[in-house]
């Protein structure tokens, strides 16, 4: 049945609405540099009025969109960010990427890197992740000789791959809430189209393009590494921090499924617990408790309390901004389906036989490429998706989940000086603005084609 808001306007007319408040949206934030939250939320009320939304009914439309994605995402990324920071206050960094050096070889050691920055940036964020490898990167480029491209690319490769594609990072979490994607499930695509994303893209066209450019000596632009003052942890205790919320994730999504099947009973009590243990905020919260006893509390540190009690303060404070433009987001995802326009865009793309995963990775990539940031497109590109696939209930479960991996790859790519993680990177391994178009935006371009490629063959597959 259609709303009062369709039926008073037509579908062209929705979709002017639409594409104006995209184009004042990427106004505001592009052009006025005002910050995104606002951006949002102003384009959302703006929106809602323009398609006719009653003054009565505004804020619970607002609030409703709002606080639905918050109260999904808000808990995963804040524990995704203690996590994040526990392991890399106590050296899990520093002995992840020297235990994999070992084994892969000085010959080899950017793959060691590498290897241990896709571990690393499970929980953490590109930024931080990057800001917290870098001294390690520095030390093994002096110690090697070698440009710090060799090195430092691949390890930014290994960052974006995790940051576009995985939860609980901020684009895959809120894409997954808006589309109503398993969170296990989308890490299992993510897994699928990841990895061999990031070794093919992420690591073996950084190396080619790093051997492309003039020789980068290690720049002083930097002290030393972050360390708590206490033995390290072990490489196995570090393994362990970082694997059991995929473990505990992947437990939910199996019995879940297997339930579902019917080859497991409904209604068992120690099914249930284990269902309960592995929902996402869950295990991230037993992951995050875990590590705070293996890394903080069994390593001797003389005032473990106050350094957990600093860990989380100093990992929370970054994130509320995130946190915020998911929320935001969320408001104009709310405002799309309450107004109609999702439902007009939804019919559009069938009648133009637009395939959704195509359309929500485009939809993705030209805000990525407007704008820079890509929680903002991720977001915004789930929120104007979600009806036109929640519509078609066929899509939930495995084919949701790679329309969710779609819009994030579509996020995450042609990354240029609008991106704060181009210049993060450029500024750190002080690179010149052409190098850096040539290798990470190229780089980044590379990720975010093969990714869409890969879950568009298994969307096939599976529908």
């Amino acid at each position: 049945m259609p709303s009062a808001t369709e039926a008073a306007l037509s579908t062209p007319l929705l979709l002017m609405i639409s594409a104006v408040a995209i184009a004042i949206l990427l106004l505001l934030i592009i052009r006025v540099r005002l910050h995104p939250f606002f951006a949002l939320v102003i384009v959302s009320i703006g929106t809602a009025l323009a398609t006719g939304i009653g003054v009565s009914d505004l804020i619970s439309t607002l609030t409703g969109g709002f606080g639905k994605t918050l109260g999904n995402v808000a808990l995963l990324i804040g524990f995704g960010a203690v996590l994040g920071r526990i392991v890399a206050v106590s050296g899990g960094a520093r002995v992840l990427s020297d235990t994999l050096i070992r084994l892969c070889g000085r010959e080899r050691a950017p793959l060691g890197l590498s290897i241990a920055a896709l571990l690393f940036c499970f929980p953490i964020f590109l930024d931080a992740a990057y800001v917290v490898m870098l001294p390690i990167i520095f030390a093994v480029a002096r110690e090697l000789k070698g440009s710090l491209l060799l090195y430092g690319l691949p390890v930014a490769g290994s960052a974006l791959v995790m940051h576009a594609l995985m939860p609980p990072h901020p684009g895959p979490v809120a894409a997954a809430v808006f589309l109503h994607a398993d969170i296990g499930l989308v890490l299992f695509v993510g897994l699928l189209v990841g990895l061999p994303t990031w070794y093919v893209m992420g690591y073996r066209v950084a190396l080619w393009l790093s051997n492309r450019t003039p020789f980068q000596s290690v720049p002083d632009v930097m002290g030393g590494e972050e360390d708590d003052g206490a033995p390290p942890p072990a490489f196995g205790t570090v393994l362990l921090v970082l694997l059991l919320p995929l473990v505990l994730i992947f437990m939910n999504t199996g019995i879940s499924t297997l339930i579902s099947a019917g080859t497991l009973p409904e209604g068992n009590a120690l099914l249930d617990i284990f269902i309960v243990i592995g929902e996402t905020p869950i295990a991230l919260l037993i992951s995050t408790c875990v590590a705070m006893w293996l890394l903080i509390f069994r390593r001797g540190l003389t005032s473990p309390m106050e350094a957990i009690n600093d860990i989380i303060e100093r990992a929370l404070a970054p994130v509320c901004t995130i946190i915020l433009i998911t929320g935001a987001g969320g408001m104009f995802g709310g405002v799309l389906t309450a107004s109609g326009i999702g439902n007009a865009l939804a019919g559009s793309l069938d009648a133009i036989g637009m395939p959704l995963i195509l359309a929500g990775y485009l939809i993705a990539s030209v805000i990525r490429i407007a704008q820079g940031s890509a929680t903002v497109a991720g977001t915004t590109a789930a929120g104007i998706m979600a009806p036109a696939v929640l519509a078609q209930p066929e899509l939930a479960g495995m084919p949701a989940a790679c329309i969710t991996t779609a819009i994030v790859a579509g996020a995450i790519g042609y990354s240029h000086v609008n991106d704060s993680g181009f210049w993060l990177v450029g500024r750190f391994l002080q690179v010149e603005t052409r190098t850096m178009l040539r290798t990470w935006t190229v780089m980044s371009t590379g990720i975010s084609l093969m990714a869409f490629a890969l879950v568009w063959v298994l969307f096939a597959l599976i529908t």
